[in-house]
């Protein structure tokens, strides 16, 4: 792995980067990308974004976000490449890849420790609460001034990737990052309001889909609830991904385990993993090609909601004992 020195004089020496993202995209890798994005401007780099599906409504306050958009929309794009949040490659997407087809440099700076070292240059803290404190210590090598700009972006990453500071990932260095954060200029109540109070209606009918169809196993260990592609239609969330309604399952007493499947197209299926004792659930995902964290990890699995369900509760099981 290479030192956040080596990789700032790469990025000091090439005058334009593409920023990439990863699909369904959540706070942590907007936060990522933006405040990035945000620090190499104020450096003179061109910098071109690169993200595959659509900005959720709670993060297009972060200033920036309406140039998040396809590369395909992009002409010209730079040969260097910086990966963000992406436990793979793959993770970025298809299309941005096939955009990506030409780069020469490729830098890969993420915090899942499933993450394979993918780039020519490779920063994987899997200790980090969230790739946001990543960029906040590449800026800081870098010499980029935490303007409120960025550190509303940086803010926003590392609060919801560390679930407001409540998830076993939050480690002194975190709450070290915020402080510097808020000293540069978040507001607080603004960030609180866009984030947590201002969720679209589909997502709270998401939710109250989700929450009718929860089950348990017989041990209560384990508890999951789907959402079929045809409910998610007819809600008009087809594009809604939100990342709080699977800890619903996880904050119940006695549940270990907790999953939330949600068939994404007719036939694929989007699996979440979330635990709250010392099961690995990372393991888990990356039996099904999947990855993330120890008590945070996903998956996408082909096969009907039935199906799917049925082979991944099975797969906890055996798991948990």
């Amino acid at each position: 792995m290479n030192t956040l020195s080596e990789i700032a004089a790469i990025i000091k020496k090439t005058p334009a980067w593409v920023l990439v993202g990863h699909v369904i995209p959540d706070g942590d890798c907007i936060g990522s990308l933006l405040g990035l994005y945000w620090g190499l401007r104020s450096l003179g780099k061109r910098v071109v974004l690169g993200l595959e599906d659509p900005v959720p409504p709670i993060y297009r306050y972060l200033s920036g976000s309406d140039s998040l958009a396809p590369l395909s929309a992009v002409g010209d794009l730079p040969t260097a490449v910086i990966f963000l949040d992406c436990s793979d490659a793959e993770r970025a997407g298809e299309s941005t890849l096939n955009q990506l087809a030409d780069r020469v440099i490729t830098i890969n700076i993420d915090h899942h420790a499933t993450n394979p070292s993918f780039g020519d240059y490779n920063y994987i803290d899997s200790k980090a609460a969230a790739t946001a404190e990543l960029v906040y210590y590449l800026l800081q090598e870098l010499g980029v001034e935490i303007t409120p700009f960025v550190a509303e972006c940086l803010y926003a990453g590392l609060v919801m990737d560390s679930g407001r500071f409540m998830y076993s990932s939050t480690r002194p260095e975190t709450m070290e990052v915020a402080a510097e954060l808020l000293r540069s200029g978040v507001d607080l109540e603004k960030a609180r309001i866009e984030l947590f109070e201002s969720k679209p209606r589909e997502e709270v009918l998401l939710l109250r889909q989700a929450l009718q169809n929860l089950q348990w196993d017989e041990s209560g260990r384990i508890a999951w609830m789907t959402l079929s592609y045809a409910d998610v239609a007819q809600i008009g969330a087809l594009n809604l991904h939100p990342e709080g309604i699977i800890n619903y399952t996880r904050s119940i007493a006695g549940v270990e385990v907790g999953l939330l499947i949600r068939e994404i197209s007719p036939g694929v299926c989007k699996i979440g993993f979330r635990s709250k004792s010392q099961i690995d659930v990372a393991t888990i995902a990356a039996r099904l090609g999947g990855g993330g964290h120890r008590q945070a990890a996903g998956a996408r699995l082909e096969g009907s909601l039935e199906q799917v369900t049925q082979q991944v509760v099975q797969m906890v099981r055996e798991v948990i004992g």
